[in-house]
């Protein structure tokens, strides 16, 4: 095969008009040509009319080269491939089915293929093999849901293959009947508020995580609020990207006031990351409760950069 400089530059200069630039890396495919003697010739028009002849000659077979070089193979399809899940047995969020419409337009939006599901089949070894990250919009209470032996199979799938989950709201309520999720998550559901206008604060040592870059340290924004049984502030392989001030909204609704609801106080994270030594990258935010709460251009922004994180996508 050609050497990549020289084919580089015999592009490079086929592109100028001039010709002769083909000259001197083209000498290896045609005969020697004594210039000087032609030159020193006495007829010196028909010289020049020689070496004209001899440089069209030498570009027309430098182009036929260049043509056969073998064309570099065509790039591989990189879509990334997503499998939303939204199968409940607890509450189950009226604006659940809106939510997974919204999931799959801004997949579309971005080059993402979205497919929906609330059938355990579908998370079998083989379906899953397909997709890039798994997202839980609001599924709940998952052990009552899917069967054991697809809920292992979303285990290998995660960790042996390297893959991301994204938990959307409710995807962290009521899983502590699967450990291993409960674990990946790093916390529970206690109770949560109305919606309501809070401040949310970007931790500083996240603020170039994709998911929340370019948003301000501090800014007010209008969700359901979910007070988690524990922080995961400190957990080994979590981060936090954001938390919201506890002290700008009311974190507990009067439903669960009486029923043993417990606002986090100062560190209440509302997104956040885990990588576990295992394999596989979780991203989960509080954001999507309903179809308002992600409305927004940063909420855009804010699931579809948690996806890709999740794939692993570089950046």
């Amino acid at each position: 095969m050609m050497n990549s400089r020289i084919k580089r530059f015999m592009q490079q200069n086929a592109l100028s008009g001039l010709g002769i630039g083909l000259v001197v890396p083209c000498f290896h495919v045609v005969r020697k040509i004594d210039i000087q003697r032609i030159y020193l010739g006495q007829n010196m028009a028909k010289s020049r009319k020689r070496i004209m002849g001899i440089i069209t000659a030498m570009v027309l077979v430098c182009t036929f080269v260049l043509g056969q070089e073998k064309s570099p193979l065509p790039a591989k399809n990189t879509k990334l491939k997503v499998l939303v899940y939204s199968n409940t047995a607890f509450y189950r969020h009226p604006e659940i089915p809106k939510i997974n419409r919204w999931l799959v337009l801004l997949g579309n939006e971005n080059g993402i293929e979205a497919d929906v599901t609330e059938h355990w089949k579908d998370l079998g070894p083989a379906e899953l093999a397909s997709y890039d990250v798994l997202v839980l919009n609001n599924a709940n209470e998952l052990d009552k849901v899917i069967p054991e032996a697809q809920r292992k199979s979303v285990e290998n799938w995660f960790s042996k293959g390297k893959k991301g989950i994204v938990g959307i709201h409710a995807a962290l309520v009521h899983q502590t009947n699967w450990p291993w999720l409960n674990q990946l998550g790093g916390c529970d559901f206690n109770s949560d508020s109305l919606f309501l206008k809070a401040k949310v604060i970007v931790d500083p040592a996240a603020k170039n995580h994709p998911a929340v870059k370019g948003q301000p340290p501090e800014f007010f924004y209008q969700a359901d609020w979910t007070n988690h049984d524990r922080s995961v502030t400190g957990l080994p392989g979590f981060k936090v990207l954001m938390r919201v001030d506890e002290s700008t909204y009311d974190p507990v609704r009067d439903y669960f006031k009486t029923r043993n609801g417990k606002a986090m106080g100062k560190d209440h994270p509302i997104a956040w990351t885990n990588e576990p030594q295992s394999g596989g990258r979780f991203f989960y935010t509080e954001l999507g409760h309903d179809l308002p709460s992600l409305n927004t251009a940063f909420a855009r922004q804010h699931i579809l950069e948690g996806i890709k994180w999740a794939a692993g996508v570089p950046r």
